[in-house]
């Protein structure tokens, strides 16, 4: 069922007025997607557009797309805090998580994961760990395997000589490289690899 202007209206002052989510219906996002296309079916069929009929309806479907943006907002902005503070280590009420739409809680899930490998790639991959003393439980394993898959995903780069010219390209790096005869590059392995087969590059420690 639709949910009305006014009803959505009342949900976006809670959720304004109080630090903590506010319980809403499953389907409110949808449904009230449902009733804006009746509105806009209601909208092209109206003979002038310039009609106070037309007026009213453009003047409502503003209203409430608005309104549920302001709704998405706010709540998103509460859910990162809930992120923050699970990363943290710090207590949260599992009440609020029961709150979260399906879509929230994968938001809430996803921002937490990418707070712990941030922290891992940057705290804890920058700071020397004295022997017998690998930290917090929490930045133990978790980070080791994030450090890790790190380690692995670094492309190997090989010393080539060129010997032709081409147009600048990106690596598989990130890199942009821009090639000139008789030059001595250190390219990507896989980018070395595919010019050797071309005959574009010469490389001279492959596999190394």
């Amino acid at each position: 069922m639709p949910v009305h202007l006014d009803e959505l209206r009342i949900l976006l002052l809670s959720e304004r007025e109080t630090g903590r989510l506010v319980q809403i219906q499953k389907d409110l996002f949808v449904s009230t997607g449902r009733g804006l296309e009746a509105l806009y079916t209601d909208l092209y069929a109206c003979e002038d557009p310039f009609s106070d009929e037309a007026r009213v309806l453009i003047e409502r479907i503003s209203a409430i797309r608005e309104t549920l943006s302001d709704l998405y907002r706010i709540r998103a902005e509460k859910i990162l805090s809930l992120a923050r503070t699970q990363e943290d280590g710090q207590h949260i009420d599992r009440e609020e998580l029961k709150k979260l739409l399906p879509e929230e809680k994968d938001m809430f899930n996803q921002v937490v994961l990418a707070l712990e490998q941030a922290r891992c790639r940057l705290v804890e991959g920058s700071m020397p760990r004295a022997p017998g003393h690998p930290g917090r439980e929490r930045e133990g394993e978790p980070c080791a395997a994030v450090l890790v898959q790190d380690a692995v995903e670094q492309p190997r780069f090989v010393v080539s000589r060129v010997l032709q010219e081409m147009e600048p390209f990106m690596g598989v790096d990130g890199r942009i490289y821009q090639l000139h005869r008789e030059d001595l590059v250190t390219l990507p392995e896989r980018n070395a690899e595919v010019l050797c087969e071309r005959n574009i590059v010469l490389n001279i420690n492959p596999g190394k």
